[in-house]
């Protein structure tokens, strides 16, 4: 007995630690990692090298579920307000009917290309209608693509979402199939019992969430203590509102999002512990539902089922999404692409177990069809989805910022973090700018050695320094310690040749550029005329054409407001010359406009208006 217990340890462990070390060649190659994760399940179950003999799908299922649940619940935690503000409605929207019209389109085709009863069919639409938010987050935020970010904070919250709606439609339809019931009594049922899980589900997640806060900012514990008491309670949610009648993991997603967006006591140690944590959660469950398949009966059912896999990708999901985003104004590329990024996962072959749970005669077979169609969505979108990005044009180049930011938990209201700069050419710190006693290094990092500011003297280019600051001062450490220099061609083509001034007016711009406005539009801020003409909403990238020039939303702020404004004069020359009277006025106006001010003075400004002081450095 405890011979077994040791062996069991020894191969589970085994697996657990060569499914990390594989991170390096997902890295290497751009491979998918949840792939490789699934992969080495396969390895090691009984058609494989392994040759491991799994058959407990019930026992499959309860550790998937409790490993979705943290996932569900780090995934809300870790989205911002800001960023659900700017994809709340075409999120939720997908999230609920997206899925819904994947899943009826999905098992239409799965009716007509694998001959199921409609009941089935519908079903394994159900099962595979939902994207991975394992997969989504892992090559939105760990795999280096920069997404435009609406179209980002969409997919994010849409894979953080939509798990607890394909989940219900499973749930639902396996009840109606195991009672019998007829193809007419499925919109009635489906109906009712959505309002009660998903109503319940909110509002437990809701008051759950705020109790969580409360309770842990009221309890003097341990430092280690805080993310295991956070944990705990949010399994618990997840079990007393799954016995409630309501969907346990909207729940916890709910939950997240309201603690991670409160001030929650010992908030870096309870991060750093869901990071660990969410990835061992991946791995455990990607390992044990690849040992629970067996690729030898896949054969016979492979090319359908492949068939159906492409055209749930190129037909079924981007028709879905460009019905149900079309009244949100979204571009018809970042349409296209957010249909591409449609990944099946984890939870689409934890539902297929539900099935064989149940005793149904097709349930093998339906594990089989979805266990294929991942791999296929894995392997087609997962190793083609950055290419395919760079194609459409929806990535955004990447800004100079801070290398690291942690955040440190103060005594009292102080909010500060500790951000690492890497000092690039070109930049004006790296020119010898002064830098104002609130940007002053703790520490210097220079050719693998650490110096105090005292010490190192002024940064110098591939320097890392260390500063300890208030979140409202890094965008203006940005500017510090970015260089234009460095732009690309392409990058210069995204943000624009020249930055202006925010707050510059409408009426300015237009006599340096002998363009035509509205009188009552001259006093405007050039800012306030961009986002007038966006309805309210702007992000990094949005380019408005006025006569000869593109105006470009460089930098936006949480709240949505332009703080930065590129200028690219790609046609000026296409248009007639101002009158040499006008080079004058011309100089003069791009010399007020144009970021050629010290860098000094700039940072001097930001502070003043943010603060209404002006900060001696």
């Amino acid at each position: 007995m405890v011979e077994a217990m040791l062996i069991a340890i020894l191969v589970g462990s085994g697996l657990l630690v060569l499914s990390i070390l594989t991170s390096l060649v997902s890295f290497r190659v751009g491979a998918p990692l949840l792939l490789l994760f699934l992969a080495i399940g396969l390895l090691a179950g009984e058609d494989g090298p392994g040759g491991i003999s799994y058959d407990y799908h019930a026992e499959t299922f309860f550790v998937g579920s409790l490993a979705l649940a943290i996932i569900l619940f780090t995934s809300g935690f870790e989205t911002r307000w800001h960023t659900l503000r700017a994809a709340a409605a075409p999120a939720v929207v997908l999230a609920t009917f997206g899925v819904l019209l994947t899943a009826g389109l999905a098992g239409a085709s799965a009716h007509y290309m694998l001959g199921l009863p409609w009941l089935e069919a519908l079903l394994l639409g159900a099962i595979v209608g939902s994207t991975d938010a394992a997969a989504v987050f892992f090559l939105l935020r760990v795999g280096g693509i920069n997404i435009r970010e609406r179209v980002r904070a969409t997919l994010e919250v849409e894979s953080g979402s939509n798990d607890p709606m394909a989940i219900f439609l499973v749930v639902t339809l396996l009840e109606l199939i195991v009672a019998g019931a007829g193809l007419e009594t499925v919109g009635q049922s489906v109906a009712l019992a959505f309002a009660v899980q998903m109503g319940l589900g909110l509002v437990m997640g809701a008051a759950g969430g705020w109790l969580i806060v409360k309770a842990i900012n009221r309890t003097p514990l341990e430092p280690g203590l805080y993310p295991i008491a956070v944990l705990g309670s949010a399994l618990m949610l997840f079990a007393v509102t799954g016995l409630l009648g309501g969907s346990g993991f909207l729940a916890v997603y709910v939950a997240g999002l309201v603690a991670g967006n409160t001030n929650i006591h010992g908030r870096p140690h309870l991060e750093r512990f869901q990071e660990g944590l969410t990835w061992l959660a991946q791995i455990v469950m990607f390992l044990l539902l690849g040992l629970l398949a067996t690729p030898s009966n896949f054969a016979e059912i492979a090319l359908p089922v492949i068939g159906l896999a492409l055209v749930l990708t190129v037909v079924v999901r981007p028709l879905a999404i460009g019905l149900c985003l079309l009244p949100f104004g979204f571009r018809r590329n970042e349409i296209v692409f957010m249909s591409f990024v449609g990944l099946r996962g984890a939870v689409s072959i934890l539902l297929a177990i539900l099935p064989i749970i149940a005793g149904l005669g097709t349930g093998q077979y339906l594990f089989n069809a979805a266990f294929i169609i991942v791999l296929v969505s894995l392997v087609v979108q997962g190793w083609s989805i950055r290419p395919f990005a760079r194609w459409l044009g929806v990535v955004v180049p990447p800004r100079t910022g801070p290398v690291d930011r942690v955040e440190l938990e103060l005594p009292g209201t102080a909010h500060h973090e500790l951000v690492v700069y890497h000092v690039t050419k070109g930049s004006p710190v790296a020119k010898g700018h002064r830098l104002p006693r609130w940007a002053r290094p703790s520490l210097v990092v220079r050719e693998g050695r650490s110096y105090s500011l005292h010490h190192a003297g002024r940064p110098r280019p591939d320097d890392y320094v260390y500063i300890f600051t208030s979140p409202t001062f890094i965008p203006l450490l940005d500017r510090l310690f970015a260089s234009r220099a460095t732009l690309t061609a392409a990058d210069q083509e995204f943000y624009g040749d020249l930055a202006i001034s925010a707050s510059a007016s409408l009426g300015a711009l237009a006599e340096s550029y002998g363009l035509v406005v509205d009188a009552a539009d001259r006093e405007v801020t050039v800012a306030d005329f961009m986002l007038r003409q966006f309805n309210g909403r702007l992000e990094v990238g949005d380019r408005l054409v006025l006569g000869p020039l593109d105006l470009i939303a460089r930098a936006v702020d949480d709240a949505g407001r332009v703080t930065e404004i590129g200028l690219s004069l790609a046609r000026v020359d296409d248009t007639p010359k101002p009158e040499p009277g006008a080079i004058g006025r011309l100089s003069a106006r791009l010399q007020r406009l144009f970021v050629g001010r010290p860098i000094r003075a700039a940072i001097r400004d930001a502070i003043t208006n943010r603060n209404g002081r002006a900060d001696g450095g």
